[in-house]
């Protein structure tokens, strides 16, 4: 049993949202108020600690994070630069390190923040000749690769574009190394597969990133490989964050056929949605619009699947307990994705099922009539408030008019949805502290683009951007029962930080990190 006094607990308990101390047994809150108060029912062997006026908060959760694919890219060239030539001489120093023929991987361009066109195999050849490079967009929806990479994947410039995708091509028709969306899967397929061994020893090196950050929990997005390598670590007892594990909309009739259905699992890992791609996103263009992009007359981006594909999807999912989480950033899939949803709700209330939580990830911009559709149908708007001050001025360029209702999670919140906020990490980083800094200013590290912030009328306060990464995420997982808050019988899953995050100046809290993660009842900082 573990008594912690001496603290300022925020304990996000609307019932008891201050205390001074914590009384903890068998991973459980036992009880929450003060040191007095707690003494006189602990019993047995009690382990006391003076937090020294420290603030504890619970746990934070990334509601949003590719678990896999961010372990595997804390090894890759962090592509992630203020210039394009800084990116080529990060992979050419790679390269000179590497034997011939071996892949060198990296993650983070993004050519908005370059001169705004796509890069070219060529500048990539220039400094890596002999090997094939493959790095990953920051959106996850391009990726750049080399001539001996396209060799490999057998992509020339008559390769037909696969569905949902596209090979980028020069006004000549050349493939210039850039491939869009479903594109991506031809290079990535001849790149060499991660052993489950690899997956797990990354995740395991990423767990202690994530706590140093404060993330006790995830919603994790990968797939089959990711769920195997979790499951594994779960059985070692190695895994120590609550993860949330969504499934790909291809598994959801093998799903379907077995039964399965969200919350199946335990309290450290358990089943929670489908997941299904709507559209493309912003970085490359291919997020779906009603209209075209700015200066892009042929452009609307690319729909993956009309509501009505959607719902049969769903209806499946629906069928045996599965909820459906879909990954929409246009106006035009968001309003596809609501079209389905309003359709499933129907469903689920002429078959006699539950209404379950469905959530749309991103939302990143909506059309006005779409807005209020999302709390009216209780439909979770699963958003990444990093997402905001990273692309704010692609928003402008691209949207136009229209942003003015991207990103809009005050909109959302004042019509009454429920918020869980992530990352998309490696899209972004995982530090929650970040998206708390972008949720309540809209603005850079750097003060940009203002004092006021990028459409300031969409700041959050502290409290509700938190509760995006406690309460909302909790609600989402079907675990609001059990994490969230510091309250009787929760999981004792906590941070201690040095300083109250409601008592300083916004910027502090890009520099936050606790000097002390609790998970389970374990201190795994300390």
């Amino acid at each position: 049993m573990k008594l912690l006094y001496n603290a300022n607990i925020h304990t996000l308990d609307s019932s008891n949202p201050h205390a001074s101390a914590i009384l903890i047994a068998g991973g459980r809150i036992i009880a929450v108020g003060s040191k007095d108060q707690l003494e006189t029912i602990a019993h047995g062997k009690v382990e006391k600690q003076d937090m020294k006026g420290k603030t504890i908060l619970p746990g934070l959760t990334d509601a949003h994070i590719h678990m896999q694919f961010y372990s595997l890219g804390l090894s890759k060239v962090d592509c992630e630069t203020k210039t394009k030539e800084e990116c080529l001489r990060r992979v050419g120093e790679r390269a000179r390190n590497s034997k011939a023929g071996e892949w060198v991987l990296g993650h983070g361009w993004q050519q908005n923040d370059w001169d705004g066109e796509f890069p070219t195999a060529a500048e990539l050849d220039a400094v890596a000749p002999n090997n094939p490079v493959y790095l990953t967009a920051k959106s996850l929806h391009a990726a750049w690769a080399n001539t001996p990479a396209l060799k490999l994947a057998n992509i020339t410039d008559t390769t037909p574009d696969p569905k949902d995708g596209s090979i980028h091509r020069d006004a000549n028709g050349k493939a210039t190394g850039v491939m869009l969306e479903t594109a991506m899967a031809l290079v990535n397929a001849a790149v060499p597969e991660p052993t489950l061994a690899e997956i797990e020893a990354a995740m395991l090196r990423a767990q202690s990133v994530l706590w140093k950050m404060g993330v006790t929990g995830i919603h994790d997005f990968d797939r089959r490989d990711s769920f195997m390598a979790l499951q594994s670590l779960r059985a070692q007892g190695k895994l120590k964050l609550r993860v949330c594990k969504n499934i790909p909309v291809e598994s959801v009739q093998q799903a379907n056929d077995l039964g399965l259905r969200t919350g199946f699992g335990d309290e450290m890992l358990w089943l929670g949605s489908v997941k299904v791609f709507m559209d493309g996103a912003l970085g490359p263009r291919t997020a779906a619009m009603f209209q075209p992009y700015e200066n892009e007359p042929e452009n609307k981006g690319i729909l993956n699947m009309d509501g009505e594909e959607l719902f049969e999807h769903a209806r499946k999912a629906a069928d045996v307990g599965l909820s459906m989480t879909v990954h929409a950033i246009g106006d035009k899939a968001n309003h596809e994705v609501l079209n389905a949803f309003e359709q499933l709700r129907n469903y689920e209330t002429q078959h006699n099922l539950p209404h379950l939580r469905h959530r749309i990830e991103h939302v990143q911009v909506i059309h006005p009539d779409d807005a209020p559709r999302l709390a009216k149908l209780n439909v979770i708007a699963s958003m990444q408030p990093i997402h905001a001050t990273s692309d704010m001025f692609a928003a402008d360029r691209y949207w136009g008019e229209r942003a003015k209702l991207s990103y809009a999670w005050r909109t959302q919140l004042d019509y009454g949805a429920v918020l869980a906020f992530g990352s998309d990490a490696p899209v972004e980083s995982p530090n929650p502290f970040l998206g708390l800094y972008a949720a309540i200013t809209r603005q850079r590290a750097d003060g940009s683009p203002s004092a006021e912030g990028w459409l300031p009328e969409q700041k959050l306060t502290l409290a509700e951007a938190l509760s995006g990464y406690t309460i909302g995420a909790a609600y989402t997982a079907n675990a609001e029962n059990r994490l969230g808050k510091l309250a009787e019988n929760y999981h004792a899953d906590l941070i201690v930080l040095d300083e109250d995050p409601f008592k300083i100046v916004p910027e502090c809290l890009l520099t936050m990190t606790p000097s002390a993660v609790m998970i389970d009842g374990d201190w795994v900082i300390q």
